[in-house]
């Protein structure tokens, strides 16, 4: 824990070694800032970055096709379907189709959309 005061007012005392030193501490943990770049090195990397794009006309027709169909979302939670919209960045139904080939299982369905 580091204290310190970004603004102080020091003033000597003319017949000592004494310091007065007026302003607002704050209070300064390295421990907690150590964690915090722990945890942001080890986020998830942007997948768009990662993987290569393609840029044909029919993919991205095929890929607008195939996100504007209606998927039948029964026997799959909608939280499930959030999760893994949100860990994978895929649309709704691309989720959808993920969970029900991998019986509900968030993981697998994560693990298919990433790879």
């Amino acid at each position: 824990v580091l204290f310190f005061i970004s603004n102080p007012d020091v003033f000597k005392s003319p017949h000592s070694e004494t310091y007065i030193i007026f302003g607002e501490a704050k209070i300064e943990d390295l421990s907690s800032q150590l964690q915090t770049q722990a945890a942001q090195q080890f986020r998830m990397p942007d997948m768009g970055s990662v993987m290569g794009r393609t840029d044909t006309s029919a993919a991205s027709a095929a890929q607008a096709d195939e996100e504007e169909e209606e998927i039948d979302e029964t026997g799959v939670e909608p939280r499930d379907i959030d999760l893994v919209m949100t860990q994978a960045g895929v649309s709704r139904n691309k989720a959808v189709k993920a969970l029900k080939t991998h019986n509900g299982d968030i993981v697998g369905a994560i693990m298919e959309l990433t790879t």
